[in-house]
């Protein structure tokens, strides 16, 4: 039950940040498809063994890199800044919200979520 009702906060907090860059910030469609899937890229880093790619993977699956990004726009407000910084939060709360998590070291089926 409490791994549902995590997956449940986390699609909570996908739909929170759809309706910020759709409705409130008006932002770019094409642009919210064409980047959401781009954090998926960092699975190449497995090319190098479980390790590394685990470490390359949670670099782009962690919410520290589009909370400290999120902290720098506010000093600066760029819009497509804050596009990125949604697209990545939206990208990390879906992944969450379907199971799956940071990778351990042991193997990319190995998450914080199993």
């Amino acid at each position: 039950m409490i791994k549902y009702t995590i997956r449940l906060e986390y699609l909570l907090k996908l739909s929170i940040i759809g309706y910020i860059y759709f409705f409130i910030i008006g932002s770019n469609t094409l642009l919210f498809f064409l980047l959401l899937f781009l954090p998926d890229i960092s699975m190449i880093g497995y090319i190098a063994g479980n390790k590394i790619g685990a470490i390359i993977y949670n670099l782009f699956h962690t919410l520290i890199g589009p909370s400290l990004l999120l902290f720098i726009d506010t000093l600066s407000y760029d819009t497509l800044l804050t596009q990125i910084i949604l697209i990545w939060y939206a990208h990390i709360f879906m992944d969450r919200s379907l199971g799956y998590g940071l990778k351990l070291g042991s193997g990319f089926k190995f998450t914080h979520l199993n």
